[in-house]
């Protein structure tokens, strides 16, 4: 590291202190995003800013959606210097922090994803437990009961690929998917699978 740079980020440190650069851009909560950069003028209504806590300023704000506040944020918006004043939050955290400026301040925002981020694949066991256990527990609606071998059986016999297919196209009572949308065709074979084999695997 030369003189030059050694010296930036000592400077910068000093601003902005040490944890600012912990994490990796991206990694950061609202929360954390608000207590480094934000809560220098939004903590007091400095400036003009709308303070955290008071609903009616927020309540103004948050008519415009995060796209529209995340965009003033972004470009500037009078005595707000363009992306909060930083660098070193990336677009995303900086949708965390509006949104938790919006939560301290009587929204109900749900926290934003990073939507090019691949979702890590749920098993089966974690999908049944979650949601296909409410009928298939029970055997409601005529699923079959997961531990009821013959019901299983019988349904297998065209084939898992069959089995899976209606699974995912909805079949009788059951709604596309089981009701979870966001399901993947991977995972929906594997909370089949896990019923399957639980429900016909040898008795000890």
């Amino acid at each position: 590291m030369n003189a030059i740079a050694g010296r930036t980020l000592v400077a910068a440190l000093a601003l902005f202190g040490a944890e600012a650069f912990a994490a990796q851009p991206g990694d950061r909560s609202g929360k954390e995003v608000v207590d480094l950069f934000c809560v220098q003028c939004h903590g007091t209504g400095a400036n003009g800013a709308p303070r955290i806590g008071d609903a009616k300023a927020w309540s103004a704000r948050a008519a415009r959606g995060l796209g529209g506040l995340t965009e003033s944020a972004i470009a500037g918006l009078r005595k707000m210097p363009p992306h909060g004043g930083t660098l070193q939050i990336n677009d995303l955290e900086l949708q965390r922090g509006i949104t938790y400026m919006v939560n301290e301040s009587g929204g109900h925002w749900t926290d934003p994803i990073d939507r090019a981020a691949k979702m890590a694949e749920r098993s089966g066991a974690q999908i049944v437990q979650t949601q296909c256990v409410k009928c298939h527990g029970t055997g409601e609606g005529g699923a079959p009961r997961i531990g009821d071998k013959a019901a299983w059986i019988k349904r297998a016999q065209p084939g898992l690929e069959s089995l899976v297919a209606s699974a995912i196209h909805g079949h009788g009572g059951m709604p596309a998917r089981g009701g979870m949308a966001d399901l993947t065709d991977a995972e929906m074979r594997s909370a089949i699978v896990y019923m399957f084999q639980t429900s016909v695997k040898p008795e000890k």
